[in-house]
């Protein structure tokens, strides 16, 4: 076969991509084709960095090539990314945001919070823009988590507007009503004024450009889950329980909201925290201290994945008390259960965003 461009594009169309179910050709996925002498360089644009299948797409390429034109073709092939959005284009809160991800549970004391500041920055380590807005206005977690309890945002204008600029640690954008309240103060509020603070901490932000952002909710389903879909186009949203039963009853609670035919938020699937404990000096061991694989029971029910079985370790606990989450720490089994969370989580979006309509704000009609 003839190497020009237009036969490398046709060998390259026998490469699927896996979760996609359709050829890298079709997708747009191939860019950048140069040919010279006896090198083919190309560039390969996945649906997200956090891509858990980047590899084999590059071996498949690589077969593809080899079996069009031989073996002894120079190829260099660039792996590159542009993450996905569903969102309705010129919308006017967080116009420059691919992808909003709620993350929620039914019961308190589940880790949500701890799963959400992990997440964020296993993406963020994969090279995703990513944001974080701490939406439980009553029991404000990130600013110890990311250890900037002290800190304060600034305030910017646009257009003769003042939007709050969010703070940036490890890389990552935060929001949360700890910057603005005193930590040792109450945030005595009825409903309608968490739910004006949620509007603001989304309207009122300059969050920028960002492929995710991380919606930290509180507990349970109440004024602030409404205000949430009912303000921003939710993108999908993922569920945090322990093994236990009692976790797993009210977990079902919150896939129940999210799947109300007027509410019809995806989700993204299930994360089950402190799914076992390992102890430090024994690695290979696992004691499942609360019931046993009770997320993935409540994933199969609803026929929904299971993205994350995350382990109870001491160094969790360590991490959000000083302020440098767990993911950031690399080779370690608690880093890698959030890197697996992270790629499981932005595959089901990239999936999501090519296969089911784009996000819309919620209408509920009262």
């Amino acid at each position: 076969m003839e190497l020009n461009k237009e036969n490398v594009l046709k060998a390259l169309s026998n490469v699927q991509d896996p979760d996609l179910k359709k050829d890298l050709v079709t997708l747009g996925m191939i860019e950048n084709v140069s040919i010279e002498d006896n090198q083919l360089s190309f560039t390969v644009v996945l649906t997200t960095p956090a891509c858990p299948l980047k590899e084999l797409i590059k071996q498949d390429c690589l077969k593809a090539i080899e079996t069009a034109f031989g073996t002894d073709l120079k190829v260099f092939i660039e792996m590159t990314s542009n993450v996905t959005s569903a969102r309705v284009s010129n919308t006017p809160i967080l116009p420059g945001v691919k992808n909003i991800i709620a993350v929620a549970s039914g019961k308190g004391g589940v880790g949500k919070s701890t799963v959400s500041a992990n997440l964020a920055v296993a993406l963020s380590k994969t090279g995703a823009k990513v944001g974080l807005v701490d939406a439980d206005i009553f029991g404000p977690s990130v600013p110890t988590m990311f250890n900037c309890e002290m800190e304060q945002p600034q305030v910017t204008q646009k257009d003769g507007k003042n939007f709050i600029i969010p703070l940036e640690q490890y890389g990552i954008k935060l929001m949360s009503i700890g910057f603005l309240a005193p930590s040792e103060d109450a945030v005595v509020w009825r409903g309608p004024m968490a739910s004006s603070a949620l509007r603001q901490f989304l309207s009122d932000t300059d969050w920028g450009d960002l492929d995710y952002l991380i919606i930290d909710l509180p507990p349970g389903t109440s004024d602030i889950h409404l205000t949430l879909v009912q303000t921003i186009p939710v993108t999908g949203a993922l569920i945090v329980t322990t093994p236990q039963k009692v976790a797993l009853a009210d977990a079902q609670k919150a896939v129940a909201m999210f799947q109300q035919k007027q509410i019809n938020v995806p989700i993204l699937g299930v994360v089950e925290n402190m799914a076992y404990f390992t102890p430090e000096e024994l690695p290979d061991n696992k004691y499942y201290l609360f019931g046993k694989d009770g997320g993935q029971q409540l994933a199969t029910r609803y026929d929904i994945p299971l993205l994350a079985q995350i382990p109870i370790v001491q160094s969790i606990r360590e991490s959000g008390d000083s302020g440098y989450p767990a993911a950031m720490k690399d080779d370690t089994i608690v880093a890698g259960s959030f890197k697996a969370l992270a790629e499981n989580m932005a595959r089901g979006v990239a999936i999501r965003n090519a296969n089911l309509d784009k996000t819309k704000k919620v209408e509920i009609k009262t």
